[in-house]
């Protein structure tokens, strides 16, 4: 296991090299980090995403020039983020924050549009920007089904 500190957030430490899946799993050590991170109040979670969303675009681009590859599977911080912008906007209920993360899954995988233009940014960005976008239309589904019911 590489010690790099850049390395291990990029993967998560050892779940990005769960198989198989890495990404849902990536999406499920998110939702229990949340669930802690909540704790103290929601502005914790906000807090976090934000860091994440900025470190993860350096720890992705280290990891794929240390690794040479191009968004590797094993990179999951970029599931943290996009998951962690789905839970923002639900209460906090195991049903709503199930939903947030089957929505997210769900954009995440089918790479509609926006998310899979995303991808197309260079390095580290292009790692982080398809999953924060899947994230977003994750949380304006939520937010919609929220107003419906």
């Amino acid at each position: 296991m590489n010690t790099n500190p850049w390395m291990m957030l990029a993967t998560l430490g050892p779940v990005g090299r769960l198989r198989p899946a890495p990404g849902s799993w990536g999406s499920a050590a998110a939702v229990l980090i949340a669930a802690a991170l909540v704790q103290p109040g929601g502005w914790v979670l906000e807090a976090a995403t934000l860091i994440i969303c900025v470190l993860g675009v350096r720890a992705a681009d280290i990891y794929d020039r240390e690794t040479g590859s191009k968004d590797a599977s094993d990179i999951v911080i970029d599931e943290v983020a996009g998951q962690w912008i789905a839970l923002l906007v639900v209460p906090l209920d195991w049903r709503w924050w199930l939903a947030a993360f089957v929505a997210f899954r769900l954009f995440d995988i089918l790479k509609p549009g926006p998310v899979r233009l995303a991808e197309n940014l260079p390095g580290g960005y292009g790692v982080m920007a398809d999953d924060i976008v899947a994230g977003t239309l994750a949380a304006a589904c939520l937010l919609g089904l929220q107003w419906v019911l």
